[in-house]
């Protein structure tokens, strides 16, 4: 089991590595790229951690995985919030640590929130399994949401009700 924890500013660095290398090695898993926050400061990873509640997977002081909430500002839209950044490293895969990871997203959630909602892949079946475990719904699918060296990918869109 690894040691899963809210990421604030003394993290920033080691976010900042982990998501350059998800964004790097699997471009058709994230909204952002590579290039475009590659180019940003520390204080930009730094900043993310103020904003939005992002969990981190430790083995030791190795973070392995993160996964991350963040809430909708205005009024009508307050009670929902969206797990965004979620990426586990290879040496990590089949440890449980993803389900960890969205299990604290969701606990921290339940004090926000009264839904959470994401999007993935449609095509990453295996994604797809881990938040269906952990409660999601499918409620539509986006088609050519992302499009990645020339190719396009729909996204399903999934929700769990918390309250």
């Amino acid at each position: 089991m690894a040691t899963i924890r809210r990421l604030s500013e003394p993290d920033a660095a080691d976010f900042r590595a982990i998501r350059l290398e998800a964004l790097q090695r699997h471009p058709e898993a994230f909204g952002a790229t590579y290039a475009d926050e590659a180019a940003q400061s520390l204080k930009f990873f730094s900043d993310r951690l103020k904003s939005s509640a992002v969990f981190g997977g430790f083995e030791g002081s190795a973070l392995l995985g993160i996964a991350g909430l963040y809430t909708l500002g205005q009024e009508k839209v307050r009670h929902k919030g969206v797990l965004y950044g979620m990426y586990v490293r290879d040496s990590a895969r089949g440890t449980g640590l993803a389900k960890q990871l969205v299990d604290a997203v969701l606990e921290h959630a339940r004090q926000e929130v009264e839904l959470v909602q994401l999007s993935v892949v449609a095509s990453n079946d295996a994604a797809r399994r881990l938040y269906e475990r952990c409660g999601f719904e499918l409620y539509g699918v986006e088609p050519r949401a992302l499009k990645v060296a020339g190719r396009y990918l729909d996204e399903a869109l999934m929700y769990k009700l918390l309250k």
